[in-house]
C-alpha cells in the first residue's frame, strides 16, 4: 500500500529553509540551492550522504534516535517540531476513542455558558467549532465558515478584514493544526479536511508546503469586527483530561479597556436582535 513520505517532505522543507549562517557555513559563491544542500545536512549530522538522501526520498524510513537528535540539532528544531519529527518516524499511540468527534459534554457546555465577558468554545483536533458561548456566538455571527476555525481562516471571503494580523495568524494556526492531528493526517475526516482547504485556498497551500509546527502562543489576537470596530484579546487553550481530543479556546479583553467595551456592546447588541 502506497503511503506519504511525511519524514522525507519534513526534512526537505526545514532543509530547504535553514540558512547557511544559522549553521555557521561559507557560501562558496556558486550556489543555487535554497538552503542547505544534502550533502551539508549529511555532514552536520554525521550521516552519509546517500543515507540522508534515502531519508528525504522515502527509501529510508527508519533512523535511530541518535540519527533524529542529530537532524533536530542541524535545523534548530524547538522543542514540539523535534516531538513532531521523532513521531514522524514512531507514531504516538494516542487513544482512539472519543478523537475527532462531535458530542461535547453537557458539563462543558454549561461552563463556557458562564463566562459571559468572554470569548469561549469547543473545538477537536480537527478544529472543528463544536459548542460556543453567547459571546462566540456574538463575535462569529454572520461569517460564511464558523464550524471550523481552519475554514473560517482560509476559506470565509471576510476572514482577513476580521482578523488585523491575518497573516500571523493563520500561520500560528496551521502550525497547531499540524501539531494536533500528527500523522492522523492520513485519516480520511482529516485528509478530506486538508484536501478541501489546498483546492480551495493558495494560502494554506503555501504555509502548509512550510511544514512548520507549532502550540498556540499567548500573543494578542487583533480583531476588526465590522459592528463594533477593533478588539484586542488574550486567549488560552484548556485541555480537558477526561475527554480526549476536545479542548477549550478562550479569549477576553483586559479589563476596563475599549474592548471590553465593545465586546460587551456587540454580545447586547445580538441577544437584542
Amino acid at each position: 500500500m502506497h503511503t506519504r513520505n511525511h519524514l522525507g517532505e519534513f526534512l526537505y522543507a526545514r532543509r530547504t529553509r535553514t540558512t547557511l549562517e544559522q549553521v555557521e557555513l561559507t557560501c562558496d559563491g556558486r550556489r543555487r540551492t535554497s538552503g542547505l544542500r544534502r550533502e551539508e545536512v549529511a555532514m552536520l549530522s554525521g550521516v552519509s550522504p546517500g543515507y540522508y538522501a534515502r531519508l528525504e526520498q522515502g527509501r529510508e524510513r527508519q533512523p535511530s534516535i541518535q540519527v533524529l537528535a542529530a537532524l533536530a540539532r542541524v535545523f534548530q528544531l524547538d522543542a514540539v517540531a523535534t516531538e513532531h519529527l521523532y513521531d514522524l518516524v514512531s507514531p504516538r499511540r494516542r487513544p482512539r476513542e472519543g478523537r475527532f468527534g462531535d458530542q461535547v459534554p453537557a458539563k462543558v457546555v454549561r461552563l463556557i455558558e458562564r463566562w459571559d465577558r468572554a470569548v469561549a468554545f469547543v473545538v477537536n483536533e480537527r478544529q472543528d467549532i463544536l459548542a460556543k458561548n453567547r459571546v462566540a456566538t456574538a463575535l462569529l455571527d454572520g461569517l460564511t465558515y464558523n464550524d471550523n476555525v481552519m475554514r473560517l481562516l482560509f476559506l470565509d471571503p471576510t476572514a482577513e478584514e476580521l482578523c488585523r494580523e491575518w497573516d500571523k495568524e493563520a500561520q500560528l494556526n496551521v502550525a497547531h493544526f499540524r501539531a494536533a492531528v500528527g500523522n492522523d493526517r492520513d485519516e480520511p475526516f482529516i485528509g478530506e479536511l486538508i484536501n478541501e482547504l489546498s483546492a480551495e485556498s493558495m494560502e494554506f497551500r503555501r504555509i502548509w508546503a512550510r511544514h512548520d509546527v507549532g502550540e498556540p502562543r499567548q500573543t494578542p489576537i487583533r480583531l476588526r469586527h465590522s459592528g463594533v470596530g477593533d478588539l484586542t484579546l488574550w486567549h488560552e487553550t484548556l485541555h480537558f483530561e477526561s475527554v480526549p481530543g476536545l479542548s477549550i479556546f478562550v479569549a477576553e479583553p483586559e479589563p476596563g479597556s475599549l474592548s471590553e467595551g465593545a465586546l460587551a456592546s456587540l454580545v447586547r447588541t445580538g441577544q437584542a436582535g
